[in-house]
């Protein structure tokens, strides 16, 4: 189970400064690790999908979109994430018929539904593994800060209402590098949803795409609809706003830490609430696979999905991959 963000690391005081020249040395043993390790090249060409900050951005509907994108135009893409929250270490091929998310985690789940999808700890292993299957291309959902996979294109994602936080470095804040080292590294940027914090001046002169999520092709309908709401995700206040920006009114909203394993226990209380109210109780895709088999038909998942401004950006920063891809078959 992962804790819910600390308030601190959205503001500067006291306590971040204290905290900072831990986040110096954090910020320089990876600087070193990036410099002394030897990238492990799979001979396939690699994607990354990542962000400067803990918690979620976008990483992984970004992921599944490229992965069907790729899928599309004949690249056989498979999938890499390190499966937060399971206990197989892996490589192991994520199979939903028989792997749950005590196994793999949650997002391996939603991965494996796009792509064949790969659990492992060390990602060299997993990309070896992945291509012995027959893969083409890869695309790794987390993993920018990690260099023992080299990555042929770094796309690090942005969300435009939490930004860079109070921008240190772990623990004094939520960067897992300085803004300065992971923006000149990245190939491209994805700023996601409105830029609340004017960060599109600060990203660089590269390539920088914008996209926000939508609602998925089997979203249920929501407009003028009560839900009783729930999410256990590194930010449930922006699913909750989605929600309502989407035209549903919440009677309730329940906030759980990231990657919480629910049991009938816990939901207990809100689905008698969702009852009493004659209303449904909604979450996110990612929070369902956490819920009990037994529970799930009381449950609205809501899918979302990426929904790029620039199509024909996005097409040219992949066209090099399927090139490539598509060679290597």
């Amino acid at each position: 189970m992962r804790l819910s963000p600390p308030e601190f690391w959205q503001r500067d005081g006291l306590l971040p400064t204290l905290l900072t020249p831990f986040g110096w040395v954090f910020g320089a043993a990876g600087t070193l690790r990036r410099r002394v390790v030897r990238p492990f090249a799979p001979g396939v060409p690699v994607i990354c999908v990542g962000n400067l900050v803990l918690g979620g951005a976008g990483k992984t509907p970004i992921a599944i979109d490229l992965a069907e994108r790729l899928s599309a135009r004949g690249a056989h893409p498979h999938l890499l994430t390190r499966g937060y929250g399971g206990v197989l270490a892996g490589p192991v091929r994520v199979d939903p018929a028989r792997h749950g998310a005590r196994d793999v985690g949650d997002e391996p789940l939603l991965l494996a539904r796009a792509a064949p999808t790969w659990v492992a700890r060390e990602r060299h292993r997993g990309a070896a593994a992945a291509v012995a299957a027959g893969a083409r291309a890869l695309v790794l959902d987390d993993g920018f800060q990690n260099p023992g996979l080299a990555h042929d294109l770094g796309i690090l994602v942005v969300d435009g209402r939490i930004g860079f936080g109070n921008r240190r470095i772990l623990p004094a804040g939520p960067l897992r590098e300085s803004v300065r080292a992971g923006l000149a590294r990245a190939d491209a940027i994805v700023l996601m949803g409105e830029d609340e914090r004017n960060l599109a001046p600060q990203l660089g002169g590269g390539p920088l795409l914008r996209a926000r999520l939508a609602p998925g092709a089997a979203a249920p309908p929501l407009r003028g609809r009560e839900f009783v709401a729930f999410a256990g995700i590194s930010d449930p206040d922006k699913f909750f706003s989605f929600l309502r920006a989407e035209g549903a009114r919440l009677a309730t909203t329940r906030r759980f830490p990231d990657h919480q394993p629910y049991d009938e226990a816990m939901l207990a209380p809100l689905i008698r609430e969702a009852k009493q109210r004659h209303v449904r109780l909604i979450t996110t895709e990612k929070d369902l696979v956490r819920v009990p088999q037994v529970l799930r038909g009381e449950i609205t998942a809501f899918p979302v999905t990426v929904h790029w401004q620039d199509e024909a950006e996005l097409s040219r920063l992949l066209s090099d991959v399927v090139e490539r891809a598509l060679h290597h078959g």
